[in-house]
């Protein structure tokens, strides 16, 4: 649905290249390539393995790098997906809209809603992590809900201020991450070629033939794909680039290889500077492992500077790109009817979706608050909705173009999709039962509002001309 209904391709303004979907342009188009890709990296933090290294190492049994490494592959074939589906649709809503109209308006809402407990849950996962990193590098002094409420202040400010300063942000926090990620990466090499903590150059992070098999690695990876969550995220920015659709295909896939590599570099090193293991005493050596290990290598003063960069990446850097992608999904799925239309409001000035930015700020204080300390639900129940909705983002790449315009692309649009679907599954699969068992909640209770919009008359159609 549009806000120009009776739009006909007759009417369409080739200057607008929303037009040709019944939409205007709302949002201001800053962004270059160099921006997306500072964005994605943002969003999926160079230095997200600080903080689940610990848990990924006991889940792989010391595999940590190859678990990354698999990652990697996993997610190509679902940044593929974006990347064609981007070109097709240059519009904001991410995988939700490629589903309504890759394959029906019913299953874009399923798949928004999905994507929608990622999404509304990653700010608030995010300041949660930040509040207990915080809270161990300065002690009990300041409550975790003081620094949850700060970090939500001011990244609302930030978001409201536009997506000018969010990217301005975006680029100091990337700056800082990779300053302190290089130090790391420099000090654990030295003390590996010193044989600190007994360290040596080994291939066992990447394989350890003893303690090897797919399900062990698998189980691990459906923790560390929230690492990697955030590359999907650049296709919400679609009405605010320049240079047409092919940029935000570019930027998604570049992004995802370059973490990915940051990713399988520093959780090598650190697993070597664990010899000999495969697993963690209990819970509380696993939450600051890579913090303990950053001693190791090089000091309490790299520890401490390890964990405040942890900290502050996740819940200043990383939610402040969240809230930013969560605010413009409400957007778009607002302008289509599915939520409250008040969340289709774009500030006039500022051009951004100031009531979808507040609502995201509301519900991520209210849940923070409430779940201080829930990291691993917080993060099983993450990794569910993402998940599920990339299976729908592949099978919406098939039906679109094999079935909706007849091509003969097989290989990227047969192969490729059913690769992503098997591994993306298969990964779902091997995840927690907190996870499956919230998940599938969830995704009932969209079916349930589904069905009643149905009941009650109300369409959801959208607009599907391409």
């Amino acid at each position: 649905m549009s806000d120009q209904p009776g739009v006909t391709p007759d009417e369409f303004d080739a200057a607008d290249p929303l037009s040709r979907f019944g939409y205007r342009s709302q949002l201001r188009r800053t962004l270059h390539l160099r921006d997306l890709l500072v964005y994605g990296l943002v969003f999926m933090v160079p230095i997200a393995p600080f903080a689940i290294f610990g848990v990924v190492f006991d889940l792989s049994r010391g595999m940590v790098a190859l678990t990354y490494l698999i990652g990697l592959v996993a997610m190509v074939f679902t940044a593929l997906g974006y990347r064609e589906m981007s070109r097709e649709f240059p519009i904001s809503g991410s995988v939700y809209a490629y589903a309504a109209r890759g394959i029906r308006p019913q299953a874009g809402f399923l798949a928004g809603w999905a994507i929608l407990l990622d999404y509304l849950l990653i700010p608030t996962l995010l300041y949660v992590t930040g509040a207990v990193a915080l809270q161990a590098v300065v002690g009990d002094g300041v409550p975790q809900w003081l620094w949850i409420t700060v970090f939500v202040v001011f990244n609302t400010v930030v978001n409201l201020l536009g997506i000018k300063t969010t990217t301005l942000m975006n680029k100091l926090f990337l700056l800082t991450e990779l300053i302190v990620l290089a130090l790391f990466v420099a000090l654990s090499t030295a003390a590996v070629v010193r044989g600190v903590n007994g360290a040596h150059w080994s291939l066992d992070p990447l394989y350890n033939p003893r303690v090897f098999s797919l399900p062990v690695v698998f189980s691990a990876l459906s923790v560390a794909a929230l690492s990697f969550l955030g590359f999907d995220a650049i296709s919400t920015l679609a009405e605010e680039v320049k240079g047409g659709a092919r940029v935000v295909g570019r930027a998604t896939l570049l992004s995802l290889c370059i973490v990915a590599a940051l990713f399988v570099v520093q959780s090598y090193l650190a697993a070597l500077l664990l010899p000999g293991r495969t697993s963690l005493p209990d819970q509380a050596v696993e939450n600051t492992a890579f913090y303990d290990v950053a001693r190791t290598a090089g000091g309490l003063w790299l520890r401490n500077v390890v964990a405040l960069t942890s900290a502050l990446a996740s819940a200043v850097a990383n939610a402040l790109v969240a809230q930013s992608a969560t605010s413009r999904l409400l957007f778009s799925m607002a302008r289509d009817g599915f939520l409250p239309r008040f969340l289709s409001h774009v500030d006039a000035r500022r051009q951004v979706p100031e009531r979808a930015i507040l609502l995201v700020s509301l519900i991520s204080l209210v849940l923070g608050l409430s779940l201080v300390g829930q990291v691993a639900l917080l993060s099983s129940l993450v990794n569910f909705g993402a998940l599920f909705s990339f299976l729908l983002l592949h099978l919406s790449v098939a039906c679109h173009f094999l079935l909706r315009k007849r091509q003969r692309t097989y290989g990227m649009h047969l192969v490729v999709p059913l690769l992503g679907f098997l591994i993306i599954g298969y990964v779902l699969a091997k995840a927690s039962p907190h996870a499956q068992i919230g998940g599938v909640c969830w995704l009932a209770v969209g079916i349930v509002i589904l069905i009643v919009r149905q009941r009650t008359g109300r369409s959801v159609d959208l607009k599907l001309d391409a």
